[in-house]
């Protein structure tokens, strides 16, 4: 790759003039990477000016702070590798860089687009896209001066946690002016009422959503808190995730439904051609006890605690790959830390007008299955 030498010496100058406002890192090389762009301003952490970097992925944002020396090599990285377009702002002008696909790099100066700088706070207060609503203290999760429980931080935070994957998400779905939404094992609602007031009251969305859940007592309890509140479009409906049959079903989510429940969701989500399917699988039984008592020739598959967590991955695999072939386009990521559950994984799959390569993907299935002596995945069984 060409020298990045004039973008390192232009931020040099803005930093001495005083007149540095902000770097942006955009049009990435691979879409599906889920990293539009990235985002580098100034902070002043401990009395020392550092590189703030905000990779603002699809599901969420991170946050890592660089010296100056530390932002060239990263500014090669990610223009070498994951970018074709940085744009340097500054007070007395705009330097834009371009990468073309042989690596060569050119320069554009444009006028200023900015008259002031942008503040050198360090963190910025964490967004709490859960308003201290009613709802929460009718959950357990606040008291009556709508302060959180201790005990209920944790979830607090996983509900906060949940809207801002949901926030990014909807941002690269085509979804119609009302939404309609089914959470299937919608268990105690926690996460299915903060995602109903989120829309609704905070972004101002139309939108209905359906809590499916087996347990009436639950279905009740849900749907006496969601009269409380008002929430008019919000319902719960004590019924299988199987016996569901509402075909119009714009957003599917099924958040921690036991062995193959998750299988019946994603084929509902399926059948319905839902525009997102947001999953976080939660028991993996289908497969181990098909290969129970079956060598395995791999080494991982020795110890109890790797098998299992092998054939978890082996299961949410296939199930991505299902997903790919019926053209959506997936992502895995880890949705809460693992020192609140081990069963952090979320899947999710965005209808893509992409066309899949069927042959491809069904070749790798049957490579899976064959080295673990898998004779059938659950989901495929729906979908066949």
């Amino acid at each position: 790759m060409e020298t990045l030498e004039q973008l390192y010496t232009t931020i040099k100058e803005s930093l001495n003039n005083s007149d540095f406002v902000k770097l942006t890192l955009s049009k990435p090389v691979r879409k599906g990477d889920g990293l539009p762009n990235v985002y580098v301003r100034m902070v002043r952490i401990k009395e020392v000016e550092m590189f703030q970097f905000t990779y603002h992925y699809t599901t969420n944002d991170q946050v890592k702070n660089y010296t100056y020396e530390e932002t060239c090599k990263e500014l090669e990285t990610l223009l070498s590798e994951s970018f074709r377009t940085a744009t340097l702002f500054m007070l007395g002008g705009d330097l834009l860089v371009f990468v073309s696909k042989k690596k060569k790099i050119t320069y554009r100066s444009t006028a200023a687009s900015f008259k002031n700088k942008l503040p050198e706070t360090h963190d910025k207060p964490k967004e709490k896209r859960a308003e201290m609503g009613a709802y929460l203290q009718y959950l357990g999760i606040t008291d009556a001066e709508d302060k959180v429980i201790p005990k209920m931080a944790d979830k607090y935070r996983q509900i906060n946690k949940y809207l801002e994957i949901i926030e990014g998400l909807l941002k690269s779905a085509h979804l119609p002016k009302h939404i309609n939404i089914v959470d299937m094992g919608s268990g105690k609602g926690y996460l299915t009422f903060a995602l109903y007031d989120y829309l609704v009251h905070t972004k101002k969305y139309s939108v209905s959503v359906t809590g499916i859940e087996l347990r009436q007592n639950l279905v009740d309890y849900c749907n006496d808190i969601s009269d409380k509140c008002g929430f008019d479009g919000l319902n719960f409906v004590a019924q299988k995730i199987q016996e569901f049959d509402n075909s119009k079903i714009d957003i599917l989510i099924a958040l921690h439904a036991c062995d193959t429940a998750t299988d019946d969701a994603i084929y509902k989500g399926l059948v319905a051609n839902a525009e997102l399917i947001i999953c976080a699988p939660c028991c993996h039984k289908q497969v181990r006890q098909q290969v129970k008592g079956i060598s395995q020739e791999s080494p991982l598959l020795k110890y109890g605690i790797f098998k299992e967590r092998q054939f978890e991955m082996i299961t949410d695999t296939i199930r991505a790959l299902v997903l790919e072939k019926h053209h959506y386009q997936t992502m895995v990521f880890e949705f809460i830390s693992n020192e609140h559950t081990r069963k952090n994984v979320m899947l999710v799959g965005t209808k893509s007008t992409k066309k899949s390569d069927i042959s491809k993907i069904d070749s790798k299935i049957k490579g899976l299955k064959e080295a673990y002596n898998i004779e059938e995945h659950y989901l495929e069984t729906l979908v066949g």
